[in-house]
């Protein structure tokens, strides 16, 4: 089994309120840079089983299994895209870094690790994936979908160039993964 991911930032509703965060770790219809799209109800199948099996999407840190960070309480498709809920463990170090972060703006991103279960391709040439197995949602540096950020804050060129470069390192990360 290949674990996917999939970046985004936090939609412009995101709340962060002490160390609970919430926000769309994706959204339905927009391509990513990889040249994906999340169909809607793709996510609905898993977000089923995992309630079913009693089991809960994992909050992790930059994807990495060894660093959970949280609770997603919430993890829920609507008209929009895939909206979480959670909040970070103040008794977890990278928890209380990551809430820090976070509330200083260094961190906006949010990510899905997981795994295509069914997908087509569009007349635009785009992959639609429109079944997933979710694994986990991760807090991250550089998302993938820089179509959806926090309203709250301004672009300066620095931004700009911070984009540029995740968009860099994205496209040389899908080039070595041969996606």
């Amino acid at each position: 089994m290949d674990l996917e991911h999939k970046f985004s930032r936090f939609d412009a509703e995101v709340t962060v309120e002490g160390h609970r965060i919430e926000g769309y770790a994706s959204l339905f219809g927009a391509c990513d840079q990889g040249g994906d799209v999340v169909a809607s109800g793709a996510y609905a199948r898993s977000l089923a089983r995992l309630a079913g099996e009693g089991r809960a999407v994992k909050m992790l840190w930059q994807h990495d299994p060894a660093q959970p960070i949280g609770i997603w309480d919430e993890v829920r498709e609507d008209d929009r895209g895939l909206f979480v809920k959670g909040r970070l463990l103040d008794c977890v170090e990278r928890g209380r870094e990551a809430a820090a972060l976070i509330e200083a703006g260094a961190i906006d991103g949010l990510s899905i690790g997981y795994r295509t279960l069914k997908a087509t391709k569009n007349d635009k040439g785009h992959r639609v994936l429109t079944e997933l197995e979710l694994w986990e949602v991760s807090l991250v540096t550089f998302p993938m979908l820089p179509s959806a950020r926090v309203a709250s804050k301004g672009e300066t060129p620095d931004d700009a160039a911070l984009r540029e470069l995740a968009e860099a390192l994205e496209g040389m990360r899908h080039n070595l993964a041969g996606v």
